[in-house]
């Protein structure tokens, strides 16, 4: 069988540049030859702790599941692509038969396969890889204008954008993004584009603040440096419309509902552990709580608005390195201080 280089890891600290085996597609799959992927909080985890929570590495796993690159070789039966296309991966494949996928939520699919996941045994192997192979319903043609990388955005645009609709109307609104990391930098851009009038980022270090400001942010405040850095927003009771909580932190979201006006609404973005959370403050301003859960039908419309560029995620790509330099990738890209989102190169 033939074999295509990938970053696999074994353990924690313990990514290797390796050949995996590389089937031909079958029925309804396509190969595409990967381009660029880029590095998320998940890889990290895999890569620095050897998993996160109660999912934990129990095998080598191919990591990744930003992806984007070319079709080299078409599956019979496949109509709407051709060899050639540029398209941006889906590394979601909902199983399509569970009683969620049935709703229209399948986001929530109890039989779900996504890239580059120890959630399942055997685990899902990701997209950190020259050559894929992939189901061609997973592929979103992207056209020529727009690079491989900002294609490879089009998975952590979805989730802002899932996580925005999860929000309700932003047209207008006062919004606060606690956690400025590369979730927190694509919710930005997201909720410009659906209309936030005033958006103010928080975080603990300044890096991540100043690219903020570049980035469109009305204002950038460092809460560790000024712990009273928000109290006029918490004044009567709160001013902001809407929170997106993208830090995971307990002292984030405590502080997200305390700055949200009565009956506003916080989105949970980040993912955490258990939190103490302030519910007497919740149910006393009769606020709305909601969690955003990865995404489906936002992948398309991303893929969408980053291939015509009605949202320029450009500023948010900080380093592009290649594939045989994937553990110094994994090391800048840990470095809050020093990158927003690190992508791997597979040319």
């Amino acid at each position: 069988m033939a074999t295509t280089e990938a970053a696999v890891i074994h353990a924690a600290r313990d990514l290797r540049v390796e050949a995996v085996e590389l089937a031909e597609p079958g029925p309804g799959e396509v190969m595409v030859a990967i381009g660029a992927g880029g590095i998320c909080g998940s890889d990290l985890h895999y890569w620095l702790d050897g998993g996160f929570g109660t999912v934990r590495l129990r095998q080598p796993m191919v990591l990744g599941h930003e992806i984007a690159g070319t079709v080299a070789a078409l599956g019979a039966g496949v109509e709407g692509l051709r060899e050639g296309d540029r398209v941006a991966v889906n590394p979601s494949s909902p199983c399509g038969a569970c009683e969620y996928c049935a709703r229209g939520e399948p986001q929530h699919c109890l039989d779900m396969r996504f890239f580059g996941s120890a959630m399942r045994m055997p685990h899902v192997q990701g997209g950190f890889r020259r050559h894929l192979v992939c189901a061609a319903r997973q592929c979103v043609k992207i056209g020529d204008t727009v690079s491989i990388g900002e294609a490879a955005m089009s998975e952590p645009l979805a989730v802002a954008l899932h996580a925005v609709a999860q929000a309700g109307e932003v047209r207008g609104k006062r919004v606060l993004i606690t956690g400025f990391g590369p979730i927190g930098g694509v919710v930005l851009l997201a909720a410009r584009h659906a209309g936030a009038a005033w958006v103010t980022v928080t975080e603990v270090v300044e890096e991540p603040l100043a690219f903020a400001r570049r980035l469109g942010a009305d204002a950038a405040v460092n809460v560790a440096a000024d712990r009273a850095a928000l109290a006029a927003e918490e004044a009567d009771k709160g001013r902001f419309d809407l929170a997106f909580e993208c830090s995971g932190n307990p002292r984030a979201l405590a502080q997200a509902i305390a700055c949200v006006r009565p009956r506003g609404t916080i989105v949970q973005v980040g993912i955490g552990g258990a939190f103490d959370v302030p519910m007497n403050t919740v149910v006393a301003k009769e606020l709305r709580l909601a969690g955003s859960f990865r995404f489906h039908p936002e992948f398309e419309i991303a893929a969408g608005l980053i291939s015509r560029r009605e949202i320029d995620v450009r500023p948010l790509i900080t380093a592009t390195r290649p594939l045989a330099q994937a553990e110094a990738a994994f090391a800048l890209a840990a470095d809050r201080r020093a990158a927003m989102k690190v992508q791997l190169s597979f040319g």
